[in-house]
């Protein structure tokens, strides 16, 4: 565990050093303060949602588009990339199993988008508290989940990008399928749900077959878990409809996330011990 705990410290040491987490951090904190003040414009005290519950849903469209572009832009090169320049033999030559490779650099790129991704959000969640007093606990839930989920949203992409990694033999086709997972999973994907349901009216899927389309998609999961899990936001969000139609609990959102992080990041455990370097 030690030797994880050290390769984890070198990523999180190298992504200080090299002002990654500062510009992602400040990437962040600049694009939801944005969100906080200027998308939350229209609420007032004819609106029953406050301004941190609109945060959250602005944040929560936000990070499906930033967070898994930033993982796997971190992870996609992890391990090919070392491999390319002859670092992974050279670190290998100690005494230093291919799994604690793995599993030091995944925790020390997961350290450093949780670092982001707490700092620059949590900047904004106290700037919108500090302007609007009166944010009540159900907002402040809602934010921790969203900082939280992000987190793991984040170790999602980041154990496909490791995956990917592991799979192919340079640098530039990792770049590419990376580019692809980014699009299927955040854009086409529900392009193509949406594109089906309008296709069949709404009458080609069962309420349970919807729910477990969803569970499919990390991204999908991460919205539904933000926007229907706080009943604040659920409402100010119109998602209760189809919180009821998917007929999926927090529970089974988070589920599906964890599984996402570990069954990506345990095939690349295998696929990179079989390897030949």
């Amino acid at each position: 565990m030690s030797t994880v705990l050290t390769i984890a410290g070198k990523e999180v040491r190298d992504g200080m050093r090299n002002r990654w987490v500062l510009a992602t951090t400040l990437l962040m904190a600049a694009l939801a303060l944005g969100l906080a003040f200027l998308g939350t414009a229209p609420t007032g005290s004819n609106i029953a949602a406050s301004r941190l519950a609109v945060t959250v849903v602005s944040l929560a469209s936000l990070t499906i588009f930033l967070v898994p572009l930033i993982a796997l832009l971190l992870s996609f090169d992890a391990l090919v990339g070392e491999v390319e320049r002859g670092t992974m033999l050279l670190l290998l030559s100690y005494p230093v199993a291919r799994w604690e490779v793995v599993a030091g650099k995944f925790l020390g790129h997961t350290a450093l988008i949780a670092i982001a991704t707490v700092v620059g959000y949590g900047v904004a969640a106290v700037a919108v508290a500090y302007a609007a007093p009166g944010t009540g606990t159900g907002d402040w839930q809602a934010m921790g989940a969203l900082i939280a989920s992000s987190v793991l949203l984040g170790a999602v992409f980041l154990s496909i990008g490791y995956l990917l990694s592991s799979l192919v033999r340079e640098r530039a086709t990792a770049a590419g399928l990376a580019i692809a997972v980014w699009l299927v999973f955040v854009l086409l994907y529900d392009l193509g749900l949406l594109g089906y349901l309008a296709a069949t009216e709404g009458k080609g899927l069962s309420a349970e077959a919807f729910g477990w389309l969803l569970l499919l998609n990390p991204a999908d999961a991460f919205r539904l878990f933000n926007l229907t899990g706080v009943e604040e936001v659920r409402q100010f969000a119109g998602m209760a409809g189809v919180s009821r139609q998917a007929a999926v609990g927090p529970v089974a959102l988070m589920g599906a996330l964890l599984a996402w992080i570990l069954v990506p990041l345990v095939l690349a455990q295998l696929v990179f011990h079989r390897r030949q370097l």
